[in-house]
């Protein structure tokens, strides 16, 4: 697919997303938004691919959602906000679910400002990495709103409940280093090394086995909100299915023929 308003690679199994409406500070629009799904599911679905790193161009992450399609908001008829707005939720819902749900190690590589759902976007990868660069705000409060990406159920895993209500009820500006101590970071580079150290990151996590990997991501995303029995559960389906997976074959063979040299 031929993009307009992000850029698509793909090298050493690892792609590279990155939002590319710099003079918008990578805000978030429509066309954006069908695009980003576009390559997603282009990630989900090409095993060749093993990870994944998002980033912005410019000198932001992303600056939240596009402020036009506020005002055409403010614009529609009264007798149909509701819906209009209930129908735009359900595609930026889709979006994170997509991103959140990936069956891949996804690492979100600040490059700068993340703002209202472009910080949203970056808490749903696995993990972030930031440079000096790099801030954050839940500015929905700024406008009246609540988090709509995923930020009222990603934060407080992040930060613990008290302090994602500070952090949304008040949508001041974290900077890179209290981002860091607060674990909305999960670790630093330089800026002119933030995305070589992502994407070398995405290498090292995407070793291992695709199945163990993707099956495992799917629990732990819903161990908080499951029983410790569920996760047993749920845990013992998806180790019947790596018993018969080809990585886990060739990795005991590996195993045993490399004990039975040493013999």
């Amino acid at each position: 697919m031929n993009y307009q308003t992000i850029e698509f690679s793909v090298e050493a199994g690892v792609a590279t997303i990155a939002l590319n409406r710099p003079d918008r500070r990578n805000a978030m629009s429509d066309e954006m938004r069908a695009e980003f799904v576009s390559a997603l599911q282009t990630v989900a679905g090409d095993k060749a691919i093993r990870a994944l790193v998002l980033t912005g161009r410019g000198s932001a992450f992303c600056a939240g959602g596009d402020i036009s399609g506020m005002k055409r908001r403010l614009d529609a008829p009264p007798g149909e906000v509701a819906f209009n707005g209930w129908s735009r939720q359900q595609r930026v819902h889709h979006a994170q679910s997509l991103l959140l749900n990936l069956p891949k190690p996804t690492i979100a590589a600040v490059n700068g400002a993340a703002a209202g759902l472009g910080a949203d976007t970056a808490l749903a990868c696995d993990f972030v990495i930031g440079s000096e660069h790099t801030k954050f705000t839940w500015s929905y409060i700024k406008r009246g709103l609540i988090p709509d990406g995923g930020g009222l159920y990603f934060l407080p895993r992040r930060v613990g409940l008290a302090l994602a209500k500070e952090l949304i009820f008040s949508g001041r500006m974290v900077e890179a280093d209290e981002a860091l101590a607060l674990g909305i970071l999960d670790r630093t580079a330089p800026s002119g090394e933030l995305l070589s150290s992502a994407q070398a990151w995405a290498v090292e996590l995407a070793q291992g086995s695709a199945t163990a990997l993707a099956l495992g991501k799917k629990i732990l995303n819903e161990s908080f909100e499951r029983s410790a029995h569920e996760i047993f559960d749920l845990g013992s389906q998806a180790q019947a299915i790596c018993y018969t997976s080809a990585e886990h074959r060739e990795a005991v063979l590996a195993f045993l023929e490399k004990s039975s040299a040493k013999e």
